[in-house]
């Protein structure tokens, strides 16, 4: 499949020296790259958010209703708002 990237122009130069020192094209090292980029990605487990316990007594004093609107208020208190 034939697609356009931009490449940083030191970084293509340093592909083309490879490739030509190699003897490969510049189509082969990048495909190579993809392909191990994409493995070391894959080795990696999903990210996982650990549990965190809550152990607080609920909303704090004067939140107990729970409305946001009387968070809001506190957050803009003296702010001007």
């Amino acid at each position: 499949m034939k697609t356009t990237i931009e490449i940083a122009p030191v970084l293509l130069e340093r592909g083309k020296r490879i490739a030509r020192e190699e003897q490969v094209t510049l189509r082969t090292l990048v495909e190579e790259g993809l392909r191990t980029v994409i493995a070391e990605r894959e080795k990696r487990p999903a990210f996982k958010l650990r549990k965190v316990p809550f152990t607080g007594g609920g909303f704090g004093r004067g939140f107990e209703d729970g409305h946001w609107t009387h968070v809001r208020d506190a957050i803009d208190e003296g702010r001007g708002t």
